[in-house]
């Protein structure tokens, strides 16, 4: 189950809008891995069905490892329940039962039904940090939400306004950082990430340039510059803006004519993005993981909402060593301190990062 879960984590951020499922086929007396998958970019086709084609008639008798519950329901292609079934597998052990309703225990029972024994809840901790983001898109209707803030050691995020950007992470925290980006659906940043730094939002490490996600950008009312890097490269990576309802009509064609895919949702009484229905328009949109670097004022909002579910705080080893802007915003801390626990704290060079956990 250990590798079923590790094949599945390597295509997080590619499978979207399906879960990132792996499966392991194993022969029941040496335990010989038969075959091995993991389901495949775009969602299809399953992990469960590429690991049986791939196993052929050794899978008769063989056992399955599964990370999530087999679908089965058709869609696009029948379920994996019945593949399963027709391939006359022995024994089928998951991680899970999904919570989708089109699924939720029919897909085991189908399998049981058809005389093949399953066992369920093996390594279930485990497979639920790894789908957390279809298990709270089914549940909640928004993407799980990834959080990452760098802070100098004495805590602050950036410089004063109008001063030059702040550099705080090292090489090998940024590496870090990119390998994370490879593994989410989309990468989330606000307008004044954009305005203040123009990033590119993309993954650098050698080999994975391929793997850069989607780009979203949350901006109200449309001042993202066409100059940005985001927009004149939206033609050749996917890029998402999310704004207010109200948001200029000219704008909007203007980027749209430069290939970027312009998406309106509520305001709130303050006027700006309605944070839940924003982060649930891009759930029905099939994101299932969002990976956000938005800076604190869209941390200390995304806090202030609920929809943080792992935060990744990494601290340089440089301080300011005089006023700048903090790195937590009060939200953001209260709900550390009220509804994080701490599962991880690595040093990576002169780095640290320390990974939180919504309890």
């Amino acid at each position: 189950m250990g590798l079923a879960l590790a094949l599945g984590w390597r295509n997080n951020g590619r499978a979207w809008p399906n879960p990132s499922v792996g499966a392991v086929i194993a022969d029941p007396l040496t335990g010989r891995i038969i075959a091995q998958a993991a389901t495949q970019p775009g969602g299809r086709p399953h992990a469960e069905t590429v690991a049986i084609r791939a196993a052929g008639e050794a899978a008769a008798g063989a056992v399955l490892y599964v990370s999530l519950e087999p679908c089965s329901h058709h869609g696009r292609t029948p379920p994996c329940a019945d593949a399963i079934v027709a391939a006359r597998l022995g024994r089928v052990v998951t991680a899970l039962e999904d919570p989708d309703p089109r699924v939720a225990g029919r897909g085991h029972s189908r399998i049981v039904a058809a005389g093949i024994a399953v066992r369920t809840g093996v390594l279930s901790d485990e497979a639920r940090r790894a789908h957390r983001g279809h298990l709270t898109r089914i549940r909640e209707g928004r993407p799980a939400v990834t959080l990452k803030l760098a802070r100098t050691p004495d805590g602050y995020a950036a410089r004063l306004p109008g001063e030059r950007r702040l550099m705080i992470s090292g090489e090998g925290a940024g590496h870090v950082v990119h390998l994370m980006r490879a593994h989410a659906d989309a990468i989330l940043v606000g307008v004044d990430t954009v305005l203040a730094d123009d990033p590119h939002l993309n993954v650098r490490l050698p080999g994975l340039e391929d793997r850069s996600p989607l780009r979203v950008v949350f901006d109200t009312r449309l001042r993202m510059p066409l100059g940005s890097h985001v927009v004149a490269s939206a033609r050749l990576r996917p890029t998402w803006v999310v704004c207010g309802e109200d948001a200029d009509a000219e704008c909007e064609r203007a980027l749209r004519a430069a290939g970027v895919e312009v998406m309106r949702s509520q305001v709130d009484a303050a006027g700006r993005l309605d944070l839940p229905a924003a982060m649930r328009l891009l759930g029905s949109h099939g994101l299932t993981r969002v990976f956000s670097e938005g800076g604190p004022t869209l941390a200390d909002a995304m806090a202030r909402e609920g929809l943080i579910d792992d935060l990744f705080i990494g601290t340089g080893s440089v301080a300011l060593g005089r006023p700048g802007r903090p790195a937590l915003g009060p939200h953001l801390q209260a709900a550390l301190d009220r509804d994080f626990r701490l599962v991880a704290n690595r040093r990576i060079e002169d780095d640290t990062i320390a990974h939180f956990e919504r309890l």
